[in-house]
């Protein structure tokens, strides 16, 4: 399936490659994009076209979005969204604090900062997800001329996950009642003993500790623990191995109750015909049609036509970071000297990302290496092989993207089986 634009570089129904062959050869179009491909036409036409309905399956760490008409659908796409923002912030808030402290002290300018939030001001990671959602939703508009948006929205009751019997004022009534803070709740709750030793370091000491770090865990009960100064110096300098996990995250279901109607405002602000449904529906529908478990499938499910022809080819694409701000490694070389921690900006005509060429596939450059062997790569992060490649077998296809997209055939989005 080949997208098509009129001269003005408006969307019109996509064609065939016959016939976008056909109209590239007598130069009646040309190619305004590979991936997906798209030409744009050279002649006046007629706009006509068909109501076309966008289903969008909202997510923390996937989209799924499904362009479909009453019988065919036109456009399949997954998108892999960046998870990595919380801890690149608190590596960063680290780093100042450090800097601020060693060099000469600094009063911290955070009570500046927050005067300076605007109203319906969101976390960098949650506002980067719903820019993420509002990017790829604008991208098919560029190809596709879309007629109306279905979004799904899920709302969690996060305190009904962790006790189903929960009702009434218990709501009001959280596990850290009557407790001064975090730390004394988890002392109460271990019953003021160390979960490692259980008392026989006879330390009458206690400390609270994350079994993840504060930066990805955060301060929750869940990731917190009670250890006695013993046992818990022992575990810094890797005499003992706690074997505690972590409990359950909710982190995604609270991004989801965060972004569900700022996302869903936002596009009432840029397009007309925006609605919404609930995943209990969406489920309902892809059940009764009996089609298979994935974001894509959802998203077709969403946008009101399950039983159209799914599209044999689909694309899969990942967010990527714009640039590395971080310009030393943390750690300090012997004299005080630091260590660059961004490489050059081109390696013998290649960046970070680009999309290249190799044995007749498309891969993606994930590591570089200023000798001239590069680290190649699918969106999936299967390497090519266990070495580098040289630069000389590779051919560069696309200059790098902020959203790296693969196409992928084959339909996975049929009915399931039926015994």
């Amino acid at each position: 399936m080949i997208y098509v634009l009129n001269i003005n570089k408006k969307p019109l129904m996509p064609c065939t490659k016959a016939k976008a062959r056909k109209l590239l050869k007598k130069n009646k179009a040309k190619i305004v994009k590979y991936t997906p491909f798209t030409v744009q036409l050279l002649f006046e036409c007629e706009d006509i076209v068909q109501d076309i309905s966008l289903g969008v399956d909202s997510g923390s760490k996937t989209i799924g979005l499904s362009a479909t008409t009453k019988d065919k659908e036109l456009f399949s796409s997954e998108i892999k969204l960046r998870n990595d923002i919380v801890d690149l912030i608190s590596t960063r808030r680290q780093n100042r604090r450090t800097r601020r402290n060693r060099l000469r002290y600094r009063k911290a300018r955070f009570l500046n900062r927050v005067s300076r939030k605007k109203k319906g001001w969101l976390a960098p990671s949650i506002e980067h997800k719903i820019q993420t959602h509002l990017m790829v939703i604008k991208k098919v508009f560029e190809i596709l001329p879309i007629s109306k948006i279905v979004v799904e929205t899920a709302s969690f009751d996060i305190q009904k996950i962790k006790n189903p019997n929960i009702s009434g004022k218990e709501y009001q009534q959280g596990e850290q009642l009557d407790f001064w803070n975090v730390r004394e709740y988890v002392l109460f709750r271990d019953n003021h003993t160390c979960q490692y030793c259980k008392g026989k370091s006879k330390n009458k000491i206690l400390n609270v500790h994350h079994i993840e770090s504060r930066k990805t865990g955060g301060n929750s009960p869940n990731n917190l623990i009670t250890l006695c100064e013993t046992c818990h110096d022992n575990y810094h300098k890797g005499k003992i191995d706690l074997k505690i996990k972590c409990g359950k995250s909710f982190r995604d279901a609270a991004f989801m109750g965060i972004m569900r109607w700022c996302f869903f405002n936002r596009l009432k602000e840029l397009y007309s015909n925006v609605s919404m449904t609930y995943g209990y529906i969406t489920k309902n529908t892809r059940i009764k049609n009996k089609l298979t478990k994935e974001h894509r499938v959802d998203a077709r499910c969403i946008s009101g036509n399950p039983l159209a022809k799914p599209s044999k080819e689909w694309f899969y694409q990942k967010k990527v970071r714009c640039h590395n701000r971080q310009i030393h490694k943390a750690k300090i070389l012997k004299g005080g000297k630091k260590k660059n921690n961004q490489a050059s900006h081109e390696v013998k005509g290649f960046r970070l990302f680009d999309k290249v060429g190799y044995e007749g596939k498309e891969y993606f450059i994930f590591g570089r290496r200023s000798s001239g062997f590069f680290d190649i790569r699918d969106l999936d992060g299967n390497k090519v092989n266990k070495g580098s490649i040289n630069f000389k077998k590779l051919k560069l296809l696309q200059t790098r993207k902020t959203l790296l997209t693969e196409r992928r055939m084959g339909d996975s989005s049929t009915k399931l089986k039926t015994s």
